[in-house]
């Protein structure tokens, strides 16, 4: 089978017009191509009066050699890469189970490989299952009540959970671990479509119903969920110079051996971070990102991006990505861009107002949402130890709740007041999202100062790429600082924390991923380290 790449059709092409153009592109007849599958399709829009659709295909044809030997020097068709997931080594017999601690992306994969492997894990969740942790996020957003162990951040299937649902990523990925996690979403209820979209998302409703189904599948293969169990202490055996784990201190004083432990607890887990570092876990700052949400009405996205075509279905909500290197030394740049969706209340600890993005899988909301941040580095930023990122994060959400009114609204102002400098005391014909409200007000003062120059630098810049995108009313909402952790918890080729044998960090929230996807994929290749390390492979 040939794998052909990059076949361009107009928009509202003919359904032969992909045959025809598989057969022209490896110079064969219609009675040569035998076959063919849609791998991935996508549009490319950067000429708007002109957009196309751009496909990959599986191709099986005649002559297979003789074909691939003529179009040798075309690099866009190679043959097709076996994209088959090959499991661990399976469990020994007598095998103690290992502990995965958190069930968001990364610990859910985790968990997944280690059971299909029969390493039967067993799951520690500080959070509550998905449905009633559904219902205490709501609480926040309707009736403004934190429940600090239930929300956006913590819970059964982790902060991706209430986002856009985003399934893809610019990790390297040779081994194709990508393939397995969009067919496991599959199996588990995921549409059959995300298999081959260029840019899949499923949106939360969806996200609900597949971490329950995926957490019945490891139930069956022989694991164990203990929901509402947080890892408050390691105990860590540190006799004849080495230090390896033995178990676990559990909230309660409840206690686990364990001697492999997946730390999956994703970038908020502020409190386990802490622990970590007093236990003597090898840790580092490593950078991240700090702005606001930005809102436009997602036609006036559509109409930037997709000109006359805009509304079309086959196209569907438009997004961007974009970013400008200011003046100051900073970059300015979009961050997880939700079309169709809303900006939600992601904070996790009382007194402070933090926000995220989210969309479901019609991303039919009247906005588009993304975060506007900009990045920071620990030398520049926040020097000192391995959490100053953390107290910088509090210093701003703890700034963002008082302009708020101290009662969880989010701070929020209008582009124009905030490019003049002033606050605003109303808004405009773009209404803001954010549950449960937003305070007019002066975004400047819930920033640091180079990040407030270089965003207003950055805003017309922007206007110039996107039309309107700095139109007066449009609104910011503030403050978005869990662009991703602020802390990595290094670990070494094994996979083993760089300095306690049988400690396996993973996951956004080890520095080690940035989105649903990449989580995942970091999840089976931790669980494929922790089967190496207990079978001895």
């Amino acid at each position: 089978m040939l794998r052909l790449s990059e076949l361009k059709l107009p928009l509202h092409h003919a359904d032969e017009a992909l045959p025809a153009a598989i057969c022209k592109r490896l110079r064969i007849t219609p009675r040569e191509l035998v076959r063919f599958a849609v791998v991935r399709r996508g549009h490319d829009a950067r000429d708007r009066s002109n957009i196309a659709l751009v496909y990959s295909v599986d191709a099986t044809v005649k002559n297979e050699a003789t074909v691939l030997a003529r179009c040798r020097r075309d690099r866009d068709v190679q043959p097709t890469p076996d994209t088959r997931y090959h499991p661990p080594v399976a469990a020994p017999d007598d095998a103690r189970r290992p502990v995965v601690i958190g069930a968001g992306p990364c610990g859910l994969f985790a968990a997944l490989i280690l059971a299909q492997a029969g390493y039967r894990p067993i799951v520690l969740e500080r959070g509550k299952v998905v449905r009633e942790r559904t219902k205490d996020t709501w609480g926040l957003w309707r009736r403004r009540v934190l429940t600090p162990e239930s929300n956006v951040q913590f819970g059964e299937g982790g902060a991706g959970t209430f986002s856009d649902g985003k399934l893809y990523s610019r990790i390297k990925d040779p081994r194709h671990l990508n393939r397995k996690v969009l067919t496991e979403f599959v199996k588990a209820g995921a549409p059959p479509e995300i298999l081959t979209e260029a840019h899949p998302h499923i949106g939360t409703f969806r996200l609900v119903t597949m971490v329950e189904s995926m957490r019945a599948t490891i139930e069956e293969l022989g694991g164990e969920y203990r929901f509402s169990t947080r890892v408050d202490g390691l105990d860590i055996d540190a006799a004849g110079g080495g230090r390896r784990i033995r178990g676990l201190h559990l909230n309660g004083g409840g206690y686990l051996a364990a001697d492999h432990v997946v730390m999956a607890v994703g970038h908020s887990a502020r409190d386990t971070f802490a622990m970590l570092l007093e236990a003597g876990v090898h840790a580092e700052a490593k950078p991240f990102s700090i702005g606001v949400r930005i809102e436009h009405p997602q036609s006036w996205i559509d109409r930037a991006r997709f000109g006359h075509e805009a509304g079309k279905e086959i196209l569907g909500a438009a997004e961007y990505h974009i970013s400008h290197h200011c003046s100051n030394g900073r970059t300015v740049y979009s961050f997880c861009m939700c079309p169709g969706g809303t900006v939600v209340a992601a904070t996790s600890e009382e007194g402070r107002v933090a926000t995220n993005g989210m969309s479901q899988y019609s991303r039919n909301e009247r906005n588009a949402n993304s975060g506007f941040v900009v990045a920071i580095d620990p030398a520049r930023d926040f020097p000192g130890d391995p959490l100053a990122g953390i107290a910088l994060q509090r210093r701003l959400e703890e700034k963002a709740f008082v302009a708020g009114g101290s009662n969880y609204s989010a701070p929020a102002q209008r582009v124009g007041d905030f490019l003049a400098g002033r606050a605003s005391t109303a808004l405009g014909s773009v209404v803001p999202s954010y549950r449960p409200g937003v305070t007019p007000t002066d975004l400047s003062h819930c920033l640091p100062d180079f990040a407030v120059q270089a965003m207003r630098e950055a805003l017309p810049v922007f206007g110039r790429q996107i039309r309107d995108y700095d139109h007066p009313d449009v609104v910011m909402t503030g403050v978005e600082t869990r662009t991703s952790s602020p802390v990595r918890f290094t670990r070494g080729e094994d996979g083993h924390s760089l300095n306690t044998v049988g400690l396996f960090p993973a996951g956004e929230g080890a520095g080690y991923a940035g989105g649903i996807l990449s989580a995942a994929v970091d999840g089976i290749r931790t669980a494929e380290a922790v089967a190496r390390s207990i079978a001895g492979a």
